[in-house]
């Protein structure tokens, strides 16, 4: 994984095992699988195509619109990475227990803003507070998909 300036840490605690939200985590990446749309294109992720297995087995080398599967170790560790125009990224989500029945998942995230144009998109996104939103609501969907499985 490219070394990248550090943005963020956000945690959630899940009331299930670390096997169901390990399960959780990756159906959240099955339902990001569609086409990147126009604003993919528009900033021109890489990759831009969804590839591989998103089942219980999801293999290092695996794609979502935006990210790439750069580890992936069941059921504690998934590094994604990823690049469009503006930035490069990663996204490292750690499932730790919690309790006998709860675990603690841990979204990271690091990012390269290049440029003049890279330092406004940075703006836009991470000083919005946009990417803390968008952060929060996938480990809530990943906490909701393990709590209802």
């Amino acid at each position: 994984m490219e070394r990248l300036p550090y943005i963020d840490e956000h945690v959630r605690y899940v009331g299930a095992t670390r096997e169901r939200t390990w399960a959780a985590v990756l159906a959240v990446g099955r339902a990001m699988r569609g086409p990147a749309g126009p604003l993919g294109w528009l900033l021109g992720l890489e990759p831009a195509h969804a590839s591989g297995d998103w089942s219980a087995g999801v293999q290092a080398g695996a794609t979502l619109p935006g990210f790439v599967v750069e580890q992936a170790r069941p059921p504690s560790r998934l590094a994604l990475g990823g690049r469009h125009r503006f930035s490069h990224y990663a996204l490292v989500f750690e499932l730790e227990e919690a309790g006998p029945v709860g675990t603690r998942v841990r979204a990271r995230s690091w990012g390269a803003f290049p440029g003049v144009h890279g330092h406004c998109y940075r703006a836009l996104v991470v000083g919005s507070g946009a990417h803390r939103i968008v952060v929060r609501r996938l480990l809530r969907g990943i906490e909701a998909r393990a709590c209802s499985a």
